[in-house]
């Protein structure tokens, strides 16, 4: 009877925890549509500065243009890495600090002097766990970020890079591709290096000049790369956090079942050992 009773207690357990995390997975699967949302809006104008700067750019203006200073032998750099707040998301922020810490281990073997900016308690706590100093550390940017809060966190090291305090700055973030696939990435943020490709700037009357045009086209790219990493990041948070409570769901059915048939093979003992005694007592008084 007691393990009846056990078995019980444990199934009424695992059903509640079962309603906890498919109204997790609901909760997951509504922020991440207006998560990717945001993505799909940021994307357009994302490709179209790029294409613009693309065009404009040309490695003499280097000179003119501290944003776009390269240094051969770099000596400080700064690693600015995006995590999430909660946990409860399967390894999406073990993957996030793991490429952090390769990166920044990367640059430290070469000899760079690298600081650490970290964005969400989970990475805070880990890296404070290992006893790095952090230059940043932010649990203030919302799920639903906004580009003033991609201001708020490029500015700092946009100015520094422009007095030359840093050599180069890096996001690691992840790359939202589809719900199930969002890898942690790297990216260089600075120094700003376009690749070839973009528009052709024949093509245009360009008023003002190309130059006035970068000078205030640069660090609105640079805002707009690292509120796309923020969008993409917050995305990709909501998609694993999904999948890992769908699993959680899942397999919380896949342990009642097992509940179920021991609960049912228990209070079957159970029937049969009290027939037996009956049939036993009913056979003593003959």
């Amino acid at each position: 009877m007691s393990k009846s009773r056990e078995v019980k207690r444990r199934i009424r357990s695992v059903e509640n925890t079962r309603q906890i995390t498919r109204t997790m997975e609901m909760v997951a699967t509504s922020k991440l549509k207006k998560a990717t949302d945001r993505v799909n809006a940021a994307r357009p104008y994302n490709q179209a500065l790029k294409e613009i700067v693309y065009s404009l750019y040309d490695p003499g203006l280097a000179e003119r243009f501290p944003l776009l200073r390269a240094v051969e032998s770099p000596e400080r750099a700064a690693v600015l890495l995006l995590t999430a707040n909660r946990g409860l998301a399967g390894a999406f922020n073990v993957n996030l600090i793991r490429k952090a810490r390769e990166k920044v281990a990367e640059l430290r073997g070469g000899g760079v002097e690298t600081e650490i900016h970290v964005v969400g308690k989970k990475g805070i706590g880990f890296f404070r766990y290992l006893g790095e100093e952090l230059s940043l550390a932010r649990i203030d940017i919302s799920d639903s970020p906004s580009p003033a809060e991609a201001q708020s966190l490029v500015a700092p090291l946009r100015d520094r890079f422009a007095r030359g305090e840093l050599d180069a700055v890096y996001l690691v973030a992840s790359e939202f591709r589809s719900a199930l696939s969002t890898p942690p990435t790297i990216r260089q943020l600075l120094p700003i290096e376009p690749k070839e490709g973009g528009v052709d700037p024949e093509n245009f009357i360009l008023k003002p000049s190309g130059d006035e045009i970068l000078k205030r086209l640069l660090p609105l790219y640079l805002r707009n790369a690292v509120y796309r990493g923020l969008v993409e990041n917050t995305a990709a948070e909501h998609s694993a956090r999904r999948a890992a409570m769908k699993n959680a769901t899942d397999n919380a059915g896949d342990m009642l079942e097992g509940l179920r048939r021991s609960f049912n093979r228990a209070r079957q003992a159970q029937i049969t050992q009290e027939i037996a005694e009956i049939v036993g007592g009913a056979a003593a008084f003959e």
